[in-house]
């Protein structure tokens, strides 16, 4: 069952509401042709024919906006390196269940003609396959294979190259300009040019699988990096005296920071330590997610390397941790009860944070009138009960725990 109405309304009532500007305790919210057409208390809600839907929840419920996933590679055994539309309608899909109602398609380092054919299928996608009843593709995030060797981690190695314009163009042509983010070390041959360039063009730099001391990471903000890939992991650290790209996320208010909070690739008290350095304001929660997400443990492929998934931890046959199996609602979750943080902070983590740094503000990351009606009804318990992808319910939590068709 999907419940869409063209020339109708759907009426959410009796649900406490985020929205953009207040937090309303017993609210309503009205959604119509894809769009927030108007939300506010249940109180002041007209009398209206019987021409929509109507769906009223607990007291305890919550609605927040979609969540925002700016980096995952997979999910329920497709991969966005799998460069096929079969791979993007499942994660498309997939993704609501979680709470995810738009994310980056992320690529792996690999072969140029790899990384092209995943361009460019997830290209094709974004303009013309894409349906109002998924998780909506806002971009692509090109992970490598501009990085830096010694921080490889799950990159595999045979195919990184040097930062390279030129090469980047061709992507981006190849693309029809659908890169919104890269992630590259700045502190290679070629990095600083390459962040200008990215700056230049209106695309998010991001420094990731990075070696670069304090000093270099000075010089990528100054030529426009505002982004940091998976804090913590495949970086230069925090030395007291080198104070690294970790140091330097912390210290510099230009850099939002990437977080994967499974309590695997960032132990719970480090997550603590980053909210207390750069505040609700300075996160961006992501997954990371490969393929295995969702399904058990077992071997599966990532970038051409065989991966092993056990017990929730996601590693190469060196122990390399490999990606995540982590749910973005999961993440949520974690980091509220790791910090101690607000669901406002979490919103602004999840949702806000990655809409604004992928500038479509305006049209995603809160509940606002006249916004997408991207919309995920939260239990008291913090669970993904109902989803809405741009006014289509996509997901309904079952006490079996399966989606609606």
């Amino acid at each position: 069952m999907k419940l869409t109405l063209s020339n109708k309304f759907i009426l959410l009532t009796g649900i406490q509401i985020y929205s953009e500007k207040r937090k309303i305790e017993n609210g309503y919210i009205k959604l119509k042709d894809q769009k927030i057409i108007e939300f506010g208390p249940l109180e002041e809600l007209s009398a209206e024919e019987p021409c929509g839907e109507k769906i009223t929840f607990p007291s305890k419920y919550k609605a927040v906006p979609g969540f925002i996933d700016v980096h995952i590679h997979g999910i329920n055994g497709a991969d966005v390196m799998d460069a096929t539309r079969e791979s993007l309608d499942i994660m498309t899909k997939a993704l609501p269940g979680e709470g995810t109602t738009s994310f980056l398609a992320t690529t792996i380092t690999q072969s140029s003609s790899e990384i092209e054919k995943a361009l460019s299928n997830a290209s094709h996608y974004m303009n013309g396959q894409q349906k109002a009843g998924r998780a909506e593709i806002l971009g692509i995030h090109l992970e490598g294979p501009f990085v830096n060797p010694r921080n490889a981690g799950a990159q595999p190695k045979d195919h990184i190259v040097d930062p390279d314009i030129d090469q980047f163009k061709k992507w981006q042509s190849l693309a029809k300009n659908g890169i919104k983010l890269v992630t590259l070390a700045p502190e290679q041959t070629g990095g600083l040019e390459l962040v200008r360039y990215l700056k230049e063009t209106g695309v998010v730099a991001s420094i990731g699988h990075s070696d670069a001391v304090y000093e270099e990471v000075m010089e990528a903000i100054k030529a426009g990096a505002n982004h940091v890939t998976h804090l913590f992991n495949q970086m230069r650290g925090l030395h007291h005296r080198e104070p690294g790209v970790v140091g330097a996320a912390f210290l510099h208010d230009e850099l939002k920071a990437e977080i994967i909070v499974d309590g695997v690739h960032v132990r719970p008290e480090m997550v603590k330590l980053a909210f207390k350095q750069k505040g609700s304001h300075g996160l961006i929660l992501i997954t990371d997610s490969m393929r295995a997400k969702c399904l058990k443990n077992g071997h599966y492929d990532l970038g051409g390397q065989d991966v092993t998934v056990q017990d929730g931890k996601a590693v190469l046959s060196d122990g390399t941790l490999a990606g995540s199996i982590l749910k973005l609602g999961t993440a949520a979750k974690n980091i509220l009860n790791y910090t101690g943080c607000s669901l406002e902070e979490v919103i602004r983590m999840a949702s806000t944070n990655p809409a604004k740094q992928l500038n479509v503000f305006d049209r995603k990351g809160s509940i606002a009138k006249g916004k997408d009606a991207d919309i995920v009804i939260l239990d008291e318990n913090m669970e993904v009960v109902m989803t809405f992808c741009r006014g289509t319910l996509v997901y309904k939590r079952e006490e079996n725990g399966h989606e609606i068709d």
